[in-house]
């Protein structure tokens, strides 16, 4: 089991739930861990009553409920995280705290928070936002259907370098999709390290299967010359490293619906989610024109903006 602190001689690219846990928590993603320079995502888990001291050190993070709701004081914010049931019920509020800050993060309830991260220099306000102001997308159509909530997108906030995305993908159906990748600096292309964060729920209607532990998914990673061709497994609370490579499809058998929390990083000086489709898979795209969305999108209550051709 690795420590936060520890780099592994040779990274694998997914993480099976618990193996990177540390301190208590039940994930601890150091960018040095990971074998890159910029992305990192930590899991906490807080009892009713608990509480946590949050020092971002060179970092800037967002602080995304879960599950559960959360109070949040310090570094000049001092807010209450209204957070939902789980990550298919709702929309969430979420807060940003730039490099070099401090905050307590408490709950009355307990629940399940999520820490993105990236290595940062420009020091930006604190804020709070809303899940009203979160743009929730729905991208693709037929079977490729899914919901993006836009709330760390470029677009969408200022950051220094951190950018994260919520993608829901309803059973059966494929996101990520058409592969593609972010892994030159060049016209049209950022250059990212990215996180995949998966959880999943049986089908609405058989909620009494939940927690089986048997729901999974499928996500692909390889690259164009065939160093990489991992097709892999991926369950409840595993974590998936896409440091280079065309990623996707993300795929939800029928019976499970899919999350991922998605956090990019990279060294431009713009942020940038720019990214270049497989050229033999890119066509897919333009067949959208003639199929209809999926109705069981969006999740739960969310207001949605109109379909976009974007990723994942």
């Amino acid at each position: 089991m690795l420590s936060s602190g520890q780099r592994p001689a040779a990274v694998p690219p997914c993480f099976p739930a618990g193996s990177l846990s540390a301190g208590g928590d039940p994930l601890v993603l150091t960018p040095e861990a990971a074998g890159w320079t910029y992305c990192g995502l930590r899991v906490i888990d807080l009892p009713p009553g608990g509480s946590r001291e949050l020092s971002t050190g060179s970092s800037e993070v967002a602080l995304l409920p879960l599950s559960g709701s959360f109070e949040v004081s310090g570094a000049g914010l001092d807010c209450a995280l209204a957070g939902r049931g789980n990550v298919f019920e709702r929309v969430s509020d979420f807060a940003y705290l730039p490099v070099g800050s401090s905050a307590r993060v408490t709950s009355q309830t307990g629940g399940r928070l999520a820490v993105p991260s990236a290595r940062a220099t420009r020091r930006l306000p604190a804020r709070y936002v809303p899940a009203g102001d979160v743009p929730v997308e729905i991208r693709g159509a037929g079977s490729a259907t899914r919901q993006v909530n836009n709330f760390l997108a470029p677009e969408v906030m200022e950051a220094d370098r951190l950018m994260a995305v919520e993608v829901l993908t309803p059973a059966g159906n494929w996101s990520s999709y058409p592969p593609h990748k972010h892994d030159e600096e060049r016209p049209g292309e950022a250059k990212l390290e990215e996180i995949y964060y998966f959880a999943f729920q049986v089908t609405a209607g058989r909620a009494g299967l939940s927690g089986s532990g048997a729901e999974f998914g499928l996500q692909r990673l390889y690259t164009a010359d065939g160093e990489v061709d991992l097709t892999r497994a991926v369950g409840d609370g595993d974590l998936m490293l896409i440091p280079r490579g065309y990623h996707g499809p993300s795929a939800a058998p029928p019976g499970y619906d899919m999350y991922y929390l998605n956090v990019l990083a990279g060294p431009g000086t713009i942020r940038s989610m720019e990214f270049c489709d497989d050229p033999r898979h890119a066509w897919i795209r333009g067949s959208w024109t003639h199929q209809s969305l999926d109705a069981r999108v969006p999740f739960g209550q969310a207001r949605t903006a109109p379909a976009t051709e974007k990723s994942p």
